[in-house]
């Protein structure tokens, strides 16, 4: 009885549906199971999930910006200030007024060749006259006009202008001198100018001292006597004392004391012992605008220049003692000093606070490639993407259609396949940086431009598939339905290509991410202050860095490497996967 039972299941017909039945898997999950049992896919999988989470999630945890710069302090040897041996004179008039730059062009073209004489020019429509009281010292005086003198054979005259009354001294003494041919004489403390006029007539003037000449500078100690030293009555008095060897001299009713040597002098208040002003010859002016140096330290450096010495030591406000260098530049001393300086953190060695250091511009190098990561992988899934969609329609219509439609679109494929793709994307970033382009804007316009160059490949695999799949069963049944063109095409003819697409599509993004690489390290792709990782590696073009700064280029090198296998490892994958004749 049980031998009949058995013999009646075995011989049970099942259902179609029935559970029981072999289970057949559905077409995707046989894509999947495939794809899983590919270890290489699946390491391809684990590459780009760590590349997307580190660009896309690495910098929204990293503590810095982008673009945000380092700096640091450093001492340097760095140039403080400037020191000349003056040769050109200082002019000082007595009403505050300054000299024509007529009147001082003549006298410093004159007073080279007049040796310890005076000498007398013409300028601005008056006579002046310049008298040496000391080397490098000079007084500049101009004559006020007074009378004309006549000599017509031996009738002589003189007539004073309007207002004017002169001496009979005055008169005889100017008569005689132009007689003479002219010149100056004095009478009673007062100097007079006889200058030839027109024909036989000659100019009667006084001569009257209206500013000096000098090749030292002054210096205040205290900013709240820079207006007592700048008077002319000062000036004057104290440098004829120094150049007469006295120890003091009276100014403005105020008595002065002088602690001279050669051209350097200090200058006290009478009864005090804090100098009111250095006087030099030596102009001592900071490198830097700005900077305020003492008088104390320009002391210090005219003494050092003056003593032939290259170094000296000055004792700063805060006490402590610098060490200051001088050297020779043509005719100027420039002085050195250490300084701490506030400078970028360039080429910082690996270290808690940056990981892998900072670049040329002192950016944090793991956050630059964090969100270079993110450039590069959008550039490389955009162009992808316009490649593909470029690629579909043109490629679709042309298999789909054929005839003179298929010859003109592959003409057209044909002639974007001759254009040279490395000088197109040269000219394009010449252009766009003559332009100025934004880096924002920069980067829509390069994967724009990738992409509209880039779509043949798919367009003619696409063409390929559709021509040998128009003339199948399901399109006859399309078109027999009444199905619209474009439905057939991209509705029930494009997916059938998809998966050689997809494969082909992964498998290019590595690519896509290479060109990116070599178009920014050629510097035609992303700009300052934006990053990728071609843009980070382009720091190795200086052989310098390439040697001494490894942190730089070889991680960036690496994520590309990386990412580039990944996709590759997928597509690979991808491809096995779609293949039919994979075992089940």
């Amino acid at each position: 009885m049980s031998e009949n039972n058995n013999i009646n299941n075995n011989n049970e017909q099942l259902a179609l549906d029935d559970g029981r039945r072999v289970k057949v898997l559905s077409p995707g999950m046989m894509v999947f199971k495939r794809f899983i049992r590919n270890k290489l896919a699946i390491v391809g999988i684990i590459i780009l999930a760590f590349m997307f989470a580190f660009s896309f999630l690495g910098g929204l945890i990293s503590p810095y910006r982008q673009d945000q710069v380092f700096y640091k302090t450093d001492s340097a040897n760095k140039e403080f200030a400037s020191a000349v041996v003056n040769t050109e004179y200082r002019f000082l008039t007595e009403d505050g007024s300054p000299l024509s730059t007529l009147v001082r062009a003549n006298f410093s073209r004159l007073v080279k060749d007049a040796g310890d004489g005076d000498i007398s020019f013409d300028a601005d429509g008056a006579a002046w006259t310049v008298q040496r009281l000391g080397e490098g010292f000079y007084s500049i005086g101009t004559t006020k006009d007074l009378a004309t003198v006549t000599l017509l054979g031996k009738v002589c005259d003189v007539k004073a202008l309007d207002g004017v009354e002169l001496s009979d001294a005055v008169k005889d003494a100017a008569l005689q001198t132009a007689k003479a041919g002219g010149g100056s004489f004095e009478i009673d403390g007062q100097t007079y100018m006889l200058t030839k006029g027109k024909a036989k007539t000659y100019n009667l003037g006084t001569v009257g001292e209206v500013a000096i000449a000098s090749l030292l500078s002054y210096d205040a100690h205290d900013s709240a006597d820079t207006g007592v030293i700048s008077t002319y009555a000062f000036r004057r008095a104290a440098e004829l004392a120094l150049r007469s060897g006295e120890t003091s001299f009276e100014a403005d009713g105020i008595k002065y004391t002088l602690e001279a040597e050669e051209d350097s002098a200090l200058i006290f208040r009478d009864g005090e012992e804090n100098p009111l002003a250095s006087v030099s010859r030596i102009i001592v002016n900071p490198v830097t605008s700005g900077v305020f140096l003492s008088v104390d330290y320009k002391a210090a450096v005219s003494e050092a220049i003056a003593d032939k010495q290259t170094a000296f030591d000055y004792v700063n406000a805060d006490g402590v003692t610098e060490r200051h260098t001088i050297r020779m530049r043509g005719n100027n001393y420039i002085i050195y000093t250490e300084q701490q300086t506030y400078l970028i953190d360039m080429y910082a060695a690996p270290s808690w606070a940056h990981p892998l250091g900072t670049d040329d511009h002192g950016m944090d190098v793991l956050t630059r490639l964090m969100y270079g990561g993110r450039i590069s992988l959008l550039v490389g899934f955009v162009v992808m993407l316009l490649e593909n969609l470029i690629g579909i329609i043109i490629g679709g219509i042309s298999g789909y259609f054929g005839g003179w439609v298929d010859t003109l679109l592959m003409r057209f494929v044909d002639l974007f396949n001759s254009i040279p793709y490395y000088p197109i994307m040269i000219i394009a970033g010449a252009i766009m940086d003559a332009l100025e382009v934004p880096p924002y804007t920069r980067i829509f316009l390069l994967m724009a431009i990738m992409g509209i160059m880039g779509w043949t490949g798919v367009a003619r695999v696409v063409r390929g598939q559709i021509l040998s799949l128009r003339e199948q069963d399901f399109m006859v049944a399309t078109e027999a339905t009444g199905i619209r063109v474009s439905r057939r095409i991209f509705r029930h003819l494009v997916p059938n290509v998809m998966p050689l697409l997809i494969v082909q599509a992964t498998m290019g993004l590595g690519n896509i991410i290479l060109t990116e690489a070599t178009l920014s390290f050629l510097g035609l792709g992303i700009k300052y202050p934006l990053a990728s990782w071609g843009s980070i590696i382009n720091a190795a073009s200086n052989i310098y860095v390439m040697t001494n700064f490894w942190y730089i280029w070889i991680p960036a090198g690496l994520l590309i490497v990386l990412t580039v296998l990944g996709f590759n490892f997928v597509g690979d994958g991808l491809r096995d996967a779609f293949d039919p004749k994979m075992k089940r």
